[in-house]
């Protein structure tokens, strides 16, 4: 039986914590049913030294007792600042470095990957986390090889998934590895995952960083997001600044972890998502709307950006259609008049 151990962090989400113990708990129930004993002797573990019960079904045992794990997971961490859940999750770290170092292997959800790469567990490997916290995950985490498009990562016994509904691609990789392909079909079934998602990019949204407290860097990024549309180069947008071209990009980079060239390509790349999520424009509109004039280079750009074309964007995420698709189905439900 293998010993999986489930890290009840400071600040976890509850969704995360309660997808993991549904999938786990049945990949043991679908083997209990071929009279088989279950895979997974799953256990919750908490830096508290009384860490208490979790919904009555699980005591929750202090890290201090366990024994060496064969699997340990990392749920998501909840809303809110990122370094406050670090800094209270410290009591952790000491542990999963010794589970590790011991032959366990450690699987995060989403967030949770920055615990693993506080610990220093994820230096020199790769590693995803949800595409809207990878470019703080790189800034902080430079030793990484961040992924940020990728939904799961395996590099030496060190598991990360992206955020949200990546996660169960995460558990399904996982359940195939212990249980095989039997159990993860069933399992995908029973939850309606599917299991052909290769990259979580267009799911992002870019929010850069504003609070770093660099006031040319502030400007630079005023004027870049105030003229991203009238399609002029990024010497011509910043040509203003009180400080020399090297110097603008030298403090950028330093505070954002991006270029100015970067920060106005992904200006420009959300603004035009934005149009294809909002309107009927086409994509020429688009382009132009959006501050550029090559519509071959745009098409190249945007799925650079993003993992797919802006039609096919558009297809999935345009509102009216989305609308018309779910006002179509219902439509088709409705008893008709005789």
């Amino acid at each position: 039986m293998i010993r999986l151990g489930l890290l009840i962090t400071k600040r976890y989400r509850l969704l995360s914590v309660a997808a993991i113990l549904d999938v786990f708990e049945s990949a043991n129930i679908f083997h209990e049913q071929q009279n088989k004993s279950p895979f997974f002797e799953i256990t919750l573990f908490s830096s508290d030294d009384q860490p208490g019960e979790f919904n009555d079904l699980y005591t929750i045992q202090p890290i201090r007792d366990a024994v060496q794990q064969n699997l340990i997971l990392i749920p998501a961490f909840g809303p809110g600042d990122l370094q406050v859940s670090l800094a209270k999750n410290q009591l952790c770290i000491p542990w999963l470095k010794e589970q590790y170092a011991n032959g366990a292997e450690i699987a995060s959800f989403c967030t949770g990957a920055f615990l693993l790469a506080m610990a220093g567990l994820l230096n020199g490997k790769e590693a995803t986390t949800h595409i809207d916290a990878a470019l703080t995950f790189a800034s902080n985490f430079p030793e990484v090889i961040m992924k940020s498009d990728a939904v799961v990562t395996d590099d030496k016994g060190i598991y990360t998934s992206g955020g949200a509904t990546s996660s169960f691609h995460l558990m399904l990789y996982l359940i195939q590895r212990y249980c095989g392909k039997e159990i993860t079909l069933r399992t995908a079934k029973m939850f309606a995952i599917d299991m052909d998602r290769e990259q979580q990019t267009y799911f992002g949204t870019f929010t850069p960083l504003q609070n770093h407290g660099d006031g040319l860097v502030n400007m630079a990024q005023q004027k870049i997001e105030t003229a991203y549309q009238e399609g002029r180069t990024i010497e011509e947008l910043i040509q203003d600044i009180p400080a020399s071209r090297r110097n603008v990009v030298r403090r950028f980079k330093q505070a954002i972890g991006l270029t100015p060239i970067e920060y106005l390509q992904k200006t420009r790349i959300e603004a035009a998502k934005k149009l294809l999520e909002q309107t009927d424009q086409s994509v020429l509109e688009v382009m132009l709307n959006s501050g550029y004039n090559d519509l071959k280079s745009f098409r190249q750009l945007f799925k650079k950006s993003t993992g797919v074309t802006p039609k096919e964007y558009r297809d999935k995420f345009n509102i009216s259609r989305i609308d018309g698709m779910r006002n179509n189905r219902m439509s088709k439900r409705m008893p008709q008049n005789i």
